[in-house]
């Protein structure tokens, strides 16, 4: 029976890769091998809202002749073209969702896909924004931190067959999950919450519902400042007010989690600040905006990072 591959399942992967296995839906996550020793002995545990345990297989590497359904990538930006080159090594043309953060994402797994064997690309790649929080607590366990939702573009264009099918696969298992049509408006209205909330929370190493006020809620209201600077240099458009609405209904949303960068840090593994802070500098630099707070965040959180105690924990 096909099932639904996920590439890269840490958090947010194991997360929804476990909510649609428990709803009925063929699942096998791909990840790294502490994780995966753990839920192969004793199943997925999800903590948290709707807390279970869930059965089901895992691997760390895709199977040969795997029959997939449809793909969820949920690597980190930087292990992308990796994950996508190994995808069409491994698994006939079939939808693939990518969950990374940042901008640009859709052109690398096309490429990667495509240079790997791939006929047209283009169809199977649909970019989501997932602001469903998930916190990886050890091997083989996931906290649901909270509610949110997967953003997806209203089908259109080459990918409209491969957006049909993941989105009625996301709301079979009953995932929130919303079509749009202004999807790239979104993409940056992520990127936006995300170059607030990420640095910050990783820098002081604190969970999202510090940043709900006193200093920490100034800086990250400066680093949105410049990110919503950048996004109208690129022909977006955002009002403060309403970017500043946005991020403190995440932080409410999300106060207990641990960003995703946070966590990086945590492990002393790799961030996604050059895909979410340094694209914001990259635009901001092409259209001739200054963003000198966005430029200092990224230096603050490598030398936060080097100097940091490494946790224990690891997927």
């Amino acid at each position: 029976m096909p099932v639904v591959v996920v590439v890269g399942a840490g958090a947010v992967g194991s997360l929804l890769g476990g909510r649609l296995h428990a709803a009925g839906t063929p699942v096998l996550l791909v990840g790294r091998p502490a994780h995966v020793a753990v839920i192969r002995a004793h199943g997925l545990r999800i903590d948290g809202v709707d807390a279970q345990t869930v059965p089901l297989p895992a691997e760390t590497r895709i199977p040969p002749g795997t029959d997939a359904a449809g793909v969820l990538v949920t690597v980190k930006t930087f292990d992308l073209s990796t994950a996508a080159e190994e995808i069409a090594r491994s698994l006939r043309p079939t939808p693939v969702l990518l969950l990374e953060n940042g901008l640009g994402i859709e052109p690398v797994a096309i490429e990667r896909l495509g240079a790997g064997g791939w006929a047209d690309p283009a169809r199977s790649v649909v970019r989501a924004i997932n602001s469903v929080p998930a916190t990886l607590v050890g091997p083989g366990v996931v906290r649901a931190a909270g509610s949110g939702e997967l953003i997806v573009p209203v089908p259109s264009g080459a990918a409209a067959d491969a957006i049909r099918r993941l989105t009625d696969l996301l709301r079979s298992a009953r995932l929130p999950v919303r079509a749009v049509r202004e999807f790239d408006r979104e993409v940056w209205r992520k990127a936006l919450v995300n170059a607030a909330i990420n640095p910050v929370t990783a820098i002081h190493g604190v969970a999202n519902g510090r940043l709900a006020d006193g200093p920490l809620h100034d800086e990250a209201v400066g680093l949105l400042h410049e990110a919503i600077r950048a996004a109208g240099s690129a022909g977006f458009d955002f009002e403060f007010a309403e970017a500043e609405d946005d991020l403190a209904r995440v932080v409410r949303a999300t106060s207990e989690n641990r960003s995703s960068m946070l966590q990086d840090v945590d492990r002393g593994r790799p961030t996604e600040i050059d895909a979410i802070s340094g694209a914001i500098v990259r635009v901001a630099a092409d259209h001739g905006v200054d963003v000198p707070r966005t430029r200092s965040v990224i230096e603050r959180l490598r030398r936060s990072a080097a100097t940091r105690p490494r946790s224990a924990q690891s997927s």
